[in-house]
């Protein structure tokens, strides 16, 4: 079965445009280092919780919006190789042009497909 690598983030509403961009350009990458398919999603109905949720586990604050990805691989082993060519690519590199989120409440790690229907 495939290999997926999951994310949440908290991107600024006001940065949608300039995600869209960067993750459209990212997934070019990835795409060209073996990945099956890269999907972003914009929240649009991701309801705060009491206890846990989205928007919590990102701290998500008023002005942000959380933005929930994944990117499907083949099996673990190209995914592996995959993103250690992905992740040392110039195309990915930091550039002039600050990320448009804060990596660092980032939330990511892959899963093994266990039921796909």
């Amino acid at each position: 079965m495939n290999y997926v690598d999951g994310f949440v983030i908290a991107v600024p509403t006001a940065n949608r445009e300039a995600y869209r961009k960067v993750a459209e350009d990212a997934a070019v990458v990835f795409k060209e280092c073996g990945a099956l398919e890269v999907v972003e999603c914009w929240g649009d109905d991701v309801p705060p919780g009491e206890v846990t949720s989205f928007p919590m586990a990102v701290k998500c604050k008023d002005d942000e919006t959380v933005v929930f990805s994944w990117i499907t691989w083949p099996s673990r082993q190209v995914r592996d190789e995959g993103m250690k060519k992905a992740m040392a690519d110039p195309r990915l590199q930091p550039g002039d042009t600050p990320m448009p989120f804060d990596g660092k409440r980032m939330i990511y790690g892959g899963f093994q497909v266990i039921v796909q229907s």
